[in-house]
């Protein structure tokens, strides 16, 4: 029953589009992760996922809109919606998804990260 400092947290790595556990809910992980440029399309079959910006702005793209998520808000993206993150500059996003959620979804490419870090 330990507090999470996110400032902490998102200072002990760099790389963007690498996720970290920094607790579980439940079933549920929560994440931290830098995002920066464009993400890979994708959905989760079985999945919905909560991204939470804590800083910078984030562009959540899907085949028929586009939603920007600034700092302090969030946005749900329901299983099976094909979406595409993009982030024109570094942003910290927290993320709240089952623990059987892979970042690339239904894709498996370079950015595919199977064993994440807990932090």
């Amino acid at each position: 029953m330990d507090k999470v400092n996110l400032a902490e947290k998102f200072s002990k790595f760099d790389e963007c589009w690498s996720p970290k556990i920094v607790g579980t809910v439940n079933d549920s992980h929560i994440k931290v992760v830098k995002l920066q440029g464009e993400f890979v399309w994708h959905h989760h079959e079985e999945e919905d996922e909560l991204f939470l910006v804590i800083k910078g702005r984030l562009q959540m793209q899907f085949r028929d809109r586009e939603v920007w998520v600034e700092e302090g808000e969030f946005i749900i993206v329901p299983k099976g919606v094909e979406h595409r993150p993009v982030a024109p500059e570094v942003c910290h996003v927290v993320l709240m998804e089952p623990t059987s959620t892979l970042n690339t979804g239904n894709v498996t490419n370079e950015r595919t990260v199977a064993e994440l870090e807990q932090i």
